[in-house]
């Protein structure tokens, strides 16, 4: 793929695409990689998972969302709306190439790809890690003691808080609870217990919802990021198995 992916703005998203060639393809399956908040597409978790998924054979394509990376667009306008909408624009090029595609989301991504799953055609199977439920609480909890537009977040100068921001999570979307009600896809979510930036019980209550209907493995200790190289594997190898039994 060599394609420029635009997203309905005209904004240029960043991507990398690891494509293993035919003779090395263990499927026909492209894997989507999207990070989280304050994230892009060169964050650890992401590109290691890629690598793990590229080992096994599989074709990646990882990306950063509008206003983050080297994508284009403002910071301050990145909401889970607007990144569905460029995850809608990767699908529609990825769609060009391949024939099934597995999206993997990470935290604030992860919510991405649970929302996206409902609204847009094109997604086979879905993977969450560390994945974010209840946006509201997620926002207030972690940022609702800094006013929007005079404070930045997790004191990272580059990511200033919106209200643009604040408004997305905790007002027109506050929970993906009536999403994930509606998702179809096969469904993996893995989370750490010791999660402290999107608490373990956002995956739990996915379980209480859905049963029997997704897979879910709690890796016992594990951050948000599964910082842990024994973690990491965990979750890597949990990804990788799952994705493979279904491509």
């Amino acid at each position: 793929m060599k394609e420029v992916i635009l997203n309905s703005r005209g904004e240029v998203l960043d991507y990398s695409h690891s494509a293993r060639g035919a003779s090395q393809r263990k499927s026909d399956w492209l894997v989507i990689l999207g990070h989280g908040v304050t994230g892009n597409k060169n964050r650890p978790l992401i590109v290691d998972t890629e690598n793990a998924l590229n080992k096994e054979g599989f074709d990646t394509l990882r990306f950063s969302f509008s206003g983050n990376g080297e994508s284009g667009g403002r910071f301050e306008e990145s909401t889970i709306t607007k990144e569905v909408d460029d995850l809608k624009s990767v699908i529609g090029v990825a769609r060009k190439h391949y024939d099934r595609i597995c999206y993997i989301g990470h935290s604030m991504g992860a919510a991405v790809g649970v929302i996206s799953a409902v609204q847009i055609e094109g997604i086979d199977c879905l993977v969450s890690l560390a994945g974010m439920v209840e946006t509201r609480v997620f926002a207030q909890t972690e940022f609702g003691e800094i006013e929007p537009g005079n404070g930045v977040m997790w004191e990272e100068e580059s990511c200033p808080l919106s209200k643009v921001f604040m408004d997305d999570l905790c007002e027109k979307i506050e929970s993906t609870r009536p999403f994930v009600e509606e998702v179809t896809q096969p469904w993996l979510l893995v989370h750490g217990t010791a999660d402290d930036v999107v608490l373990v019980d956002d995956t739990r209550s996915v379980l209480d919802t859905k049963g029997d209907g997704v897979s879910v493995v709690f890796v016992e200790g594990a951050d948000h990021s599964f910082s842990e190289p024994k973690h990491k594997e965990e979750a890597l190898s949990t990804v990788v198995n799952w994705i493979g039994k279904r491509a």
